[in-house]
C-alpha cells in the first residue's frame, strides 16, 4: 500500500490523539467544569490541536528515510506510556522521565506484566509493523518540498483553530491542574525527556559545591565512647499504614515493644526517590528546593566525612542518587550468595550482614547509612517471606489490576512487617554494641497510593500528590550511652514527636547526633534541640 509521508504522520497523529490520551481525557471529564455543546466543542477542539501540534512537530523532524524506523519507537513507547498513565495515574514529568532513565532492569522486569505485554502488541508494536507494509513514494526535491510546506501549513492552521476554538476553557483548566499536560501523549515524556536532556547537557561536571566549609566535629567526653549511628532510609513507606501511627492494624509488632520515638507528622521532600534522597540529604532541603543546587552541592554525608566522621553507604536500591559519590558504597543489588537473596533480589536484612566488621575496623565515629528496598512496588508480595504473611488473601502479582484492592493493602502491609522486622534487627544489633554508643533513625523516602482516587504507586508531581505519597514514617532509637553522652532526654522528644516535621530536619538532627559544629546548623530543625540536658550539647 502507498502513502505519503505527510499522510502516514496524519495517520500516526490522529492515531495518537484517541488512543494515547485516555488519562488525559478521563481527568478533564472528572474536572467537571464543562456541559453541553461547551463540552462538545472542547473535545473536538482539544483533538484537533492535538492532531495538528504532533503531525507539526513529526512533520519538522521526519523524512522518508528515518521516518518508520522513528515512528515505530514512538508508537511503542506512546502506548507503553498511556498504559501507565491509564493503570497507575503516572504523569510523565521531567522528574518522573529521571525515574525511568534510571530504573535498573530489576524493577523494569517487575512492571512487566501480561496485560502490559498485551496493551503495548495492540496498541505500539502492531501499528508500529504495519508502518513497515507502507510504500513511502519518491517525489522531486521540489515536489517534497512543495508538498511538505503545505502540510505544515495545513496543521498549523488545524492548530490554531483548535486552540482558539478553545483557549479559554483550556486555559482554565490548565490553570486549576497544571500537571495535566503531562497526560498529553507523546508530547509529554517527548518535552520531559528534552528538558532532562537539555539540564543535565547544561550542567557540566564541575567540583561539588562545598556546604558548611567550617564544619568540624566536637571532642566526646572523656566518658563517652566512639558513636555509631545508623540512618536507615526506607522505600515507598507511607506513614497511612504505619502501626506506631495508629494505624488499624499493628503493622510495627516489633518496633511497638522497643523504646523508639516515632515521629507521626513527617512530611517528604519528593513523591520519588529521585527527588527525596538527595534532597534530604541536602542542606537545600525542600524549603528551599533546586535540584541544580542539590545535585551539585556536597551532601550531609560529604560535611561529616570532612569533618573527621567515618560514612558507609550500604544499598538494597539503585544507588545513592549522588549523595554517596566519592564516599565508601556497596551494593547488593546484584545478589550475592545469601539465603536472604533470590536471583532477582534480596531481603533487606542482608545489609546487616558483616557490618559490624565493617564497622570495627574504624576506631572513630560513624554514620552508616541504609538504603532499602523496602516496599517497592508493584511487586510488594515480593517484599516478604512467608512467616510474615498475616494479611490474606494478598496480591501474589505486580499485576495490580489482577488484584481487589483489599488484597494489594494486604500485600503492601506484609511488607511493612518486613520493614518492621529489619529495624528491630538493626536496633537489636546496636544495643548489643560494646564498643560504641549507639543510634538509629529511619525515615522513609515517600509514601505510595493504593488506589484512593484509582491512583497506584508513586511519583506524582510533587504539588498535586496526595499526603499517602508525601507523608512518611520516621522513628529514632537512642542506646543509653548515646542519650546519656548527648544529654538528650528522650521523654522529651517523644513528648514533641507529634509536632509536624519534614526530610529537612534529618540534615541538623544528624549533625546533632554526630557532635558537628557548624554555623550551616539550624536548631529549630533539630528534632532533639531543646531536649538536652546538659549546656553545650547541640552544635
Amino acid at each position: 500500500m502507498a502513502l505519503s509521508l505527510e499522510l502516514v504522520i496524519l495517520t500516526v497523529a490522529v492515531f495518537f490523539a484517541f488512543t494515547a490520551n485516555g488519562a488525559f481525557w478521563a481527568s478533564v471529564k472528572e474536572s467537571d467544569v464543562l456541559s453541553g455543546a461547551r463540552e462538545l466543542r472542547f473535545y473536538i477542539g482539544v483533538t484537533a490541536a492535538l492532531v495538528g501540534l504532533h503531525a507539526l512537530l513529526f512533520g519538522l523532524v521526519l523524512n522518508r528515510w528515518i521516518a518508520r524506523p522513528v515512528l515505530a519507537i514512538l508508537l511503542v513507547t506512546t502506548a507503553s506510556a498511556a498504559y501507565f498513565a491509564s493503570t497507575y495515574a503516572v504523569y510523565l514529568d521531567p522528574s518522573m522521565v529521571r525515574n525511568v532513565i534510571r530504573t535498573d532492569v530489576a524493577e523494569a522486569r517487575e512492571l512487566l506484566t501480561w496485560d502490559m505485554v498485551g496493551t503495548v502488541s495492540l496498541m505500539g508494536v502492531l501499528p508500529a509493523a504495519a508502518l513497515w507494509l507502507v510504500h513511502l513514494p519518491r517525489f522531486t526535491l521540489k515536489q517534497a518540498l512543495l508538498r511538505r510546506m503545505l502540510f505544515l501549513g495545513a496543521m498549523l492552521l488545524l492548530t490554531c483553530v483548535g486552540v482558539m476554538a478553545t483557549f479559554q476553557d483550556v486555559s482554565s483548566l490548565m490553570r486549576n491542574d497544571k500537571a495535566l499536560r503531562y497526560l498529553i501523549a507523546p508530547g509529554n515524556y517527548l518535552a520531559s525527556i528534552t528538558r532532562v536532556l537539555s539540564q543535565e547537557a547544561g550542567s557540566p561536571k564541575l567540583p561539588r559545591q562545598v556546604v558548611a566549609a567550617d564544619a568540624r566535629q566536637q571532642a566526646h567526653a572523656p566518658s563517652t565512647k566512639s558513636h555509631l549511628l545508623v540512618v536507615v532510609v526506607g522505600e515507598t513507606v507511607r506513614a497511612q499504614n504505619w502501626g506506631l501511627n495508629g494505624y488499624e492494624r499493628q503493622t510495627t509488632p516489633q518496633l511497638s515493644k522497643l523504646n523508639v520515638i516515632n515521629f507521626s507528622d513527617v512530611t517528604a521532600c519528593g513523591s520519588n526517590t529521585e527527588v527525596s534522597v538527595p534532597c534530604m540529604f541536602s542542606l537545600a532541603g525542600r524549603r528551599n528546593y533546586d535540584r541544580e543546587n542539590i545535585v551539585g552541592s556536597e551532601s550531609l554525608l560529604h560535611v561529616l566525612e570532612r569533618a573527621g566522621v567515618k560514612t558507609l553507604w550500604r544499598d538494597n536500591q539503585t544507588g545513592c542518587k549522588g549523595v554517596c559519590d566519592g564516599l565508601s558504597f556497596e551494593s547488593y543489588r546484584k545478589p550475592p550468595e545469601s539465603s536472604l537473596c533470590d536471583d532477582q533480589a534480596c531481603r533487606d536484612a542482608v545489609m546487616l550482614q558483616g557490618l559490624h566488621d565493617v564497622i570495627d575496623d574504624n576506631p572513630g565515629d560513624t554514620v552508616v547509612v541504609l538504603h532499602q528496598l523496602g516496599n517497592h512496588g508493584p511487586a510488594y508480595f515480593k517484599r516478604y517471606p512467608e512467616a510474615l504473611r498475616q494479611f490474606r488473601p494478598d496480591c501474589r502479582s505486580s499485576d495490580l489490576g489482577s488484584c481487589t484492592r483489599q488484597e494489594i493493602v494486604n500485600a503492601y502491609d506484609n511488607a511493612i512487617l518486613e520493614t518492621d522486622d529489619f529495624l528491630s534487627k538493626t536496633i537489636q544489633m546496636l544495643s548489643q554494641d560494646t564498643t560504641h554508643d549507639t543510634a538509629m533513625i529511619y525515615v522513609s523516602d515517600h509514601g505510595e497510593s493504593l488506589g484512593e482516587g484509582n491512583v497506584y504507586l508513586h511519583g506524582l508531581p510533587y504539588y498535586i500528590a496526595p499526603d499517602t505519597q508525601i507523608k512518611v514514617p520516621m522513628v529514632a532509637w537512642l542506646s543509653p550511652g548515646m542519650a546519656g553522652g548527648k544529654g538528650v532526654n528522650t521523654a522529651c522528644v517523644r513528648s514533641r514527636a507529634s509536632q509536624p516535621i519534614s526530610h529537612d530536619n534529618l540534615f541538623h538532627s544528624v549533625l546533632a547526633l554526630m557532635q558537628v559544629k557548624t554555623e550551616a546548623y539550624e536548631p529549630t530543625l533539630d528534632v532533639f534541640f531543646g531536649c538536652q540536658a546538659t549546656a553545650g550539647a547541640s552544635p
